[in-house]
């Protein structure tokens, strides 16, 4: 088993030396275990620096028996994106706490985190307080079903820029911005300027991201960490554009 180290630190550091964190996020409910040694193949190859595991909805023991079949395949940390508390596994190297502050769904700012308090005493995990925000991409996604929140506006800039800040002030360590799985749109780089510009804490972006240029287009807006998902369900060969160079391998 990877001997872990403090995934946030290595996340500030990575930041301060300039460079950009990619993040693969993987639903347990829509890739199968026999899938996985192929699949990091081609992650290993790749730019990536993280996976993140979760979804919405997931069968329990899923994301344990998919987070302890990854471990085998990659050294890139494991990160639980966690829709659910039956989501949380010791299997994983960290867990992102996540709150999501754009709604005023009470078991998702707090309430589902109280529930998990009993589970992740008895764990090792890293746990890392998020606040997550979810932007309106164009059509509904499984978090606005699931949650029963609606997301912010794409155009209302100000309230977005605010609730991040209130984020911050309530002390989270990360701010994810969400255009949500399967999202038309990806965020806007206006609002990913906007809001890195008032924030201390990294940036998460992620949703509707298919292509290089959006990659790159989200973290030239300064986006320290980019997330990308269904991009790669559908299409794997997304990873022929993402392949380190020479310099990097």
């Amino acid at each position: 088993m990877k001997k872990k180290k403090s995934i946030y630190q290595s996340i500030l550091k990575s930041i301060t030396d300039k460079n950009r964190l990619l993040a693969i996020l993987i639903d347990p409910d829509k890739f199968s275990i026999e899938h996985v040694e192929g699949f990091f193949k081609k992650v290993n190859q790749s730019i990536a620096t993280h996976i993140f595991v979760g979804g919405s909805t997931v069968e329990p023991n899923a994301t344990e028996i998919l987070v302890s079949e990854i471990q085998n395949h990659t050294k890139l940390p494991v990160v639980l994106f966690p829709g659910d508390v039956t989501q949380i596994t010791d299997k994983a190297d960290a867990l992102l706490f996540l709150s999501l502050i754009s709604g005023r769904n009470p078991d998702y700012l707090i309430g589902k985190h109280v529930e998990s308090v009993s589970k992740l005493r008895h764990t090792n995990l890293e746990v890392i307080p998020t606040g997550y925000m979810l932007i309106e991409s164009g059509n509904e996604t499984a978090v606005q079903r699931v949650t029963k929140t609606k997301p912010m506006p794409m155009n209302n800039t100000e309230q977005i820029i605010d609730t991040a800040i209130a984020g911050e002030l309530l002390g989270m360590k990360l701010l994810y911005l969400e255009a949500g799985s399967g999202a038309i749109n990806p965020i806007l780089e206006d609002v990913i300027s906007k809001t890195k510009k008032t924030l201390k804490i990294p940036l998460i972006v992620g949703g509707g991201i298919r292509h290089k240029k959006q990659l790159e287009n989200a973290y030239n807006a300064g986006a320290d960490i980019v997330v990308i998902g269904t991009a790669f369900e559908e299409d794997e060969s997304f990873f022929e554009e993402l392949k380190k160079n020479k310099e990097t391998r």
